[in-house]
């Protein structure tokens, strides 16, 4: 039986060198090109059985092997790996986790294996940048096997421990994993490869391990399915002299030029015909390409290709592709089943915008990981109508659109600084995108909470210090220290009977007039009101007298232990004058 090449899928955490890898495999440099050295959109590269042969020579010798070559997926970050779905599960066949052997397991290498144990599948670990290990002697793309034996004893000593620090994490988290040349069974640990994306040190060692699992376990679900083209979208461009171009991976029939297609849109799939297929030369890479593409008749899968159609307005990026063939009902259904988005939305919530579905989907997942509620979501640049339509909705907090992997509109630009009262989040890498969001909303509502405690009496608790007295009365100054809570000029002051004794004119630190003091602050407090020795006495501790209307809202306010039992004290004080207060 024929077989298509497996797909394999690149995953990890960022600037952990995912597309450094395959820049080693393929002889380019794609992430010099990329902003900030961070990939941007997905990418594709076919790398020949051929070119697998002479990388892994010192390896194999003259072995053959069934499988045709590697199509190699690179994407943006782990979420775009849930984008690029297939049968209604993952469109690789196998995945590359990459790991920096210096950092170890980062919070989004956890999530990539999360989302690989979500869609069970297989993977592998490239443990990277082994180059950078003190006294590590580089011999460019020579096996790992090899060049560890011409390593010195200590280097070697400390490869080890770097990579059994990985292991054992892997096995907290529940995953049994060691160097790939120590295993015997490849269905029980997961196999690691080290070595350096930068140099290719290791690079025939991952290469013949990829191709090796997916001969050996993989043979099944590589069977060539015969047939009408079942695709999906990585992206729509505009190129020039050619117009709109989708850029596709075929995973599984043949597609032919004048074939009619059902492609996946917002709205209603759309049918159309295919112009033109246009495939890059083995080895290069269909977003950034070195060489012109081929215009080809026909292509089978797996592979990269871009296509020209008769039109392609509306078609999303992550959405399926079916050749009509001779059941165009059941394609469109097919379709259109596959591009609806399953996302829970609420009331009250922010508005997530993304690129494609299954990346849109990605981020409603990470947001309910986060407790972020949803009350909107759409693919798609963010646009004016995006900003007006946030602009009136629900909390502060909730008037925010998260962008991930799109941009604003200039008409969205232009009319954002006329809606002060949103914020628009965008972000390529998903995980910095929550965490921007959580880090504003904590800075907010602490912003809020200072303008709460500003229009009323915060609970504060202080004591007249002994040999303290500067003016016994008109107004009596005094120092106090403050026990709990704060102080601020305008307060009314009570003792421990619940009798008003003075208000707070004003607070001095040494020269300085102060318009706040917090606690463990050691302050000269001038009091209208009381005469030293009468009303108020040194070591006598006062209270801020609180407002009752605005009791709720301090209870509700984020309080530290030492303020929530300043609060209770003063509620039992008011209560003993008024037996009923703030119930």
């Amino acid at each position: 039986m024929a077989t298509r090449q497996p797909i394999v899928s690149v995953l990890g955490h960022v600037d952990h060198g995912k597309t450094t890898l395959l820049d080693r495999i393929r002889g380019t440099a794609v992430v010099q090109r990329e902003a900030g050295l961070i990939t941007q959109h997905i990418g594709a590269t076919e790398v020949p059985i051929d070119h697998i042969y002479k990388v892994c020579k010192p390896l194999i010798g003259t072995r053959k092997f069934n499988v045709p070559g590697l199509l190699f997926i690179d994407t943006p970050g782990h979420q775009s790996f849930t984008s690029l779905r297939a049968r209604g599960g993952s469109l690789a066949d196998i995945a590359v986790l990459v790991i920096d052997i210096n950092e170890g397991i980062k919070p989004q290498t956890m999530e990539s294996i999360n989302i690989l144990r979500r869609f069970k599948t297989p993977f592998i670990i490239a443990l990277n940048k082994i180059d950078l290990i003190d006294g590590w002697i580089v011999q460019p793309d020579k096996p790992f096997v090899l060049s560890l034996k011409e390593q010195p004893e200590a280097v070697q000593a400390k490869l080890e421990e770097k990579l059994y620090k990985v292991v054992g994490d892997l096995y907290e988290k529940g995953l049994t994993a060691d160097r790939y040349d120590r295993i015997d069974d490849f269905t029980k640990a997961i196999a690691i490869v080290p070595m350096s994306a930068r140099n290719g040190v290791g690079l025939p060692d991952l290469l013949l391990v990829l191709i090796g699992l997916a001969q050996r376990f993989l043979e099944q679900q590589l069977v060539k399915e015969e047939g009408a083209a079942r695709g999906v979208v990585l992206e729509i461009k505009e190129e020039r002299g050619l117009g709109a171009t989708a850029d596709i991976i075929l995973y599984a029939g043949t597609l032919h030029k004048g074939d009619t297609v059902v492609l996946g849109t917002k709205g209603k799939p759309l049918t159309t015909k295919v112009k033109a297929i246009l495939r890059p030369k083995p080895l290069d890479e269909i977003r950034d390409p070195k060489d012109r593409f081929d215009s080809v008749p026909e292509v089978t899968a797996a592979i990269g290709v871009k296509l020209m159609c008769q039109s392609l307005d509306g078609v999303v990026s992550g959405g399926p592709l079916r050749a009509a063939g001779a059941n165009a009902d059941e394609a469109l259904e097919e379709v259109a089943e596959e591009t609806k988005v399953h996302i829970d939305a609420v009331e009250e919530g922010v508005y997530i915008k993304a690129d494609a579905i299954g990346s849109l989907e990605a981020l409603a997942y990470e947001c309910k990981n986060a407790e972020i509620p949803i009350r909107k979501y759409d693919t798609g640049n963010i646009s004016r109508k995006d900003i007006i339509d946030t602009a009136a909705y629900g909390q502060a907090v909730h008037r925010v659109i998260l962008g991930f992997n799109v941009d604003m509109l200039p008409d969205a630009k232009d009319a954002l600084p006329n809606y002060s009262n949103i914020k628009v989040f965008t972000n390529d890498v998903v995980y910095r995108l929550i965490e921007d969001y959580q880090k504003w909303v904590e800075d907010e509502k602490r912003r809020l909470d200072l303008e709460k405690r500003a229009e009323y009496a915060f609970p504060g608790k202080v004591r007249l210090l002994p040999n303290c007295v500067f003016r016994v009365s008109k107004p009596a100054i005094v120092g106090v220290r403050v026990l709990a809570g704060r102080i601020r000029p305008g307060q009314t002051l009570l003792n421990i009977d619940g009798q008003d004794v003075g208000k707070i004119r004003s607070i001095r630190t040494g020269e300085d007039v102060v318009k706040e003091s917090i606690q463990g602050a050691e302050v000269a407090v001038a009091i209208e009101g009381p005469t030293v020795g009468r009303q108020i006495n040194v070591e006598d501790i006062l209270y801020v007298d609180l407002r009752e209307t605005s009791l709720k809202e301090m209870q509700g306010m984020d309080l530290n232990p030492d303020d929530k039992m300043v609060l209770d004290e003063t509620i039992e004080i008011k209560r003993k004058t008024d037996k009923f207060w703030g119930m």
